[in-house]
Formats: structure tokens, C-alpha cells, sequence
């Protein structure tokens, strides 16, 4: 009679711990993240580190499932933006440039030669233009949480040394889908021939295009030089901020702890990102150039021909982004 009342206690005592195992399974809930580059490269390991931090500090409750190189958009990297407002990604880490078709204050940070330096993108996204950002993003119907990087674009060909505007008269350049970099190359006498990161490559292999434009960890990972790109331009010309960000439906049916943890794992994340970009900047160079890669760096006069080249673009860009904006973000680079 004792051994069977026994019995009876731990077949309740297993039905019980198997009820509460159900109910944190229940519990349990996993997020879609869209990224463009896998975690070979510092943008991809941001969204990994991302995950990380988010399932070390909930214990499992909730995981982000990271989704490289475009793939639930179909490899069309300028879709991720309106996926995600839509609900079919929950989250992304995306560039800036990629999601300004849809959000047109992002092109602040694809002016030409507008951010000369790191201080410079770091006082704008970390002022009050970068909250103005925040709040045109979020108006959208996806809430931003934090920034990375991706960093400052240089200009690759497979033609020749370019250290002045006329030298790109011509040239095939790669560009992203953002017509704002159409109005840039073309504004530089280039040819600029759109098309998604994943058929860029092939098309420099061809020779279908002489060149592209991309932060050195791209050029570096990718291996770039590989595909005929013997020539690099360091100019500077634009920075390539990454925002960390979730669809508004999806946000709203969390609760508050796992808001707070998403938004400061993000952040957490995004400094991380920021940092190791930045400090692997001289290192990545050093390794292109000892692959044989012809790198130009311009001089102040050099520099200035390029700005005074692309000025119409700043002139016909400022109206579309805001001209509010443009000029509290000038205000924070002048005073940085």
C-alpha cells in the first residue's frame, strides 16, 4: 500500500514537472533575422552576436534565428525593409543605404563626402539627427533599437589608378539600388549599373562592370581582388551605418522584460560591431595591399575635386531628406 501511494506521488510529481516543461515550451519564442552578409563578415557576426546575447540573458525564452545573405527576401536586399514591416522577417540588422528606398532621411548618410571621419558619423548618430532617424524609422512601422556599422565606402576598378573625377568617365561601377547612388556616378561622369550584392560578384568576374564600391571588410572577406578589381581608392565618400530593428507588431506583443533585453543586447551588440570594424580598418588594408591590390589615397586637392563634383547632388538630395535634418546633422559635424 506504502509503495503504491509512493508510486502514485512520483507519477504526479513527473506529470507535474511535465506540465511546467510544456508551459515553458509555450513560452518559448523565436525571431527572424534578415541580414545581407554572413557571419564571415563583421555585419553578419553583429547579428550573431545579437542572438548570443539574447539567449545567454533570457536563457533560452527567446532566441533570434539569423538569416544571412538576403535570404528571405530572395537576395533582394532592398526589399528586407518593407519584409519586415509587413511581418514576414521579425527583425534585421540592415544597412542604411538598403533601406532608404523606403525611408528617405536614411540618405543622409549616402551624401557624398558629408561624413569626413568616424567622429563625424558618430556625432550624427549619436545626436539628435540620429534620433531624428530613429523617429522616421519608427514611423514606418519598425522600431529601431541600435546602430552599427558597415563603414566608410572606397571606390575598386579593374582599370586603372582613379584619383580624380575624370577618371571614372565611363567606367561600369556596381552600385546598390539606391538612386541616390545613381545621381552620385553618374554626377562623376561613371556609368553606375545597379544590381544586388549577390550578382555583383559574377558580374565582376565577367567583366560585365569594371568596378564597385564597398567598406574594406567586404573588399577584404570577399576577396574582391580576385575578380580583376586591382586598383582601390581610398576616398571616404560615404559611411554605411547598420541599424538593428524589429517590426512594430512583433515588438508590441513582447513584454517588457524582452523589449529591454532586445534593445540593450542590440546595442551591446552594435558597439561591439562598431569597435572591431574600426580597429581591423588598418589591418584589412595591409592585407589587401600585400595581395598585390594598386591603393590611391587622395590628397586635400584631390579630395576637394570629388566634393566640388557632386555638389548638385547635394543640392538636389537636401530636399528629399529634409533639409531640417541635413543641417542638424551638418551643425553635429561641425561641432564634433
Amino acid at each position: 500500500m506504502i509503495a503504491t501511494r509512493r508510486l502514485t506521488r512520483i507519477a504526479a510529481a513527473l506529470a507535474g514537472a511535465a506540465v511546467l516543461t510544456t508551459a515553458l515550451s509555450a513560452q518559448a519564442r523565436e525571431l527572424s533575422v534578415s541580414t545581407v552578409l554572413p557571419d564571415a563578415f563583421p555585419w553578419g557576426q553583429a547579428a550573431e552576436k545579437w542572438a548570443e546575447l539574447v539567449e545567454e540573458r533570457t536563457e533560452g525564452r527567446l532566441t533570434l534565428r539569423v538569416y544571412p545573405n538576403s535570404q528571405l527576401v530572395n537576395g533582394d536586399q532592398t526589399r528586407e525593409f518593407s519584409a519586415m514591416r509587413s511581418g514576414l522577417i521579425d527583425a534585421a540588422v540592415g544597412s542604411t543605404i538598403n533601406w532608404s528606398p523606403q525611408v528617405p532621411q536614411l540618405n543622409l548618410f549616402s551624401l557624398p563626402f558629408f561624413m569626413p571621419d568616424v567622429e563625424a558619423v558618430d556625432a550624427v548618430t549619436g545626436g539628435e539627427a540620429g534620433e531624428m532617424v530613429f523617429e522616421a524609422i519608427e514611423s514606418r512601422g519598425v522600431v529601431p533599437l541600435a546602430w552599427g556599422e558597415n563603414g566608410f565606402r572606397q571606390l575598386s576598378n579593374s582599370q586603372g589608378p582613379i584619383d580624380e573625377p575624370a577618371d571614372l568617365e565611363g567606367l561600369k561601377i556596381r552600385v546598390v539600388g539606391s538612386p541616390l547612388f545613381q545621381d552620385t556616378f553618374t554626377a562623376l561622369g561613371a556609368d553606375p549599373t545597379q544590381m544586388s550584392w549577390a550578382d555583383a560578384k559574377p558580374a565582376l568576374t565577367t567583366g560585365a562592370v569594371d568596378g564597385q564600391e564597398n567598406p574594406l571588410s567586404v573588399f577584404d572577406v570577399a576577396r574582391i581582388d580576385q575578380v580583376g578589381q586591382e586598383y582601390l581608392t581610398l576616398w571616404n565618400y560615404m559611411n554605411d551605418p547598420l541599424v538593428f530593428a524589429v517590426n512594430q507588431q512583433v515588438w508590441d506583443s513582447l513584454s517588457e522584460e524582452d523589449r529591454s533585453v532586445l534593445r540593450e543586447t542590440a546595442v551591446e551588440a552594435g558597439e561591439w560591431e562598431i569597435a572591431m570594424t574600426r580597429e581591423e580598418e588598418s589591418e584589412r588594408l595591409a592585407a589587401i595591399q600585400e595581395r598585390g591590390v594598386e591603393v590611391t589615397e587622395l590628397t586635400e586637392a584631390q579630395h576637394q575635386a570629388f566634393v566640388e563634383a557632386t555638389a548638385s547632388v547635394h543640392e538636389e538630395w537636401t530636399s528629399r531628406i529634409g533639409e531640417e535634418l541635413v543641417d542638424t546633422a551638418r551643425e553635429a559635424i561641425e561641432a564634433r
